[in-house]
């Protein structure tokens, strides 16, 4: 028997291993501007996170955060009188 001959029923039975999940394909930025979409993700995410996975709930998580607290780029200006308490 030659090597490859071998060789061929352990690439397939390598083969039939897990499968790892899709790549996600949404960006934060895609999701942060779709609202309807950022909010089923997280729907999901609430309830079957595992079948998302990780990557794709951490991103949906990044993008309710930036549409949360926008862009960051708004100076703080505080009051020009403080408060009387």
């Amino acid at each position: 028997m030659s090597k490859i001959s071998l060789l061929f029923p352990l690439a397939l039975l390598a083969s039939c291993g897990k499968s790892t999940p899709p790549v996600p394909t949404e960006t934060v930025e895609s999701l942060a501007a779709n609202p309807e979409r950022l909010k089923e993700l997280r729907q999901q995410c609430k309830t079957d996170r595992a079948k998302l996975g990780d990557e794709l709930c951490n991103r949906v998580a990044e993008a309710t955060n930036k549409r949360f607290f926008g862009d960051g780029k708004v100076p703080y200006t505080p009051p020009k009188e403080s408060p009387k308490f």
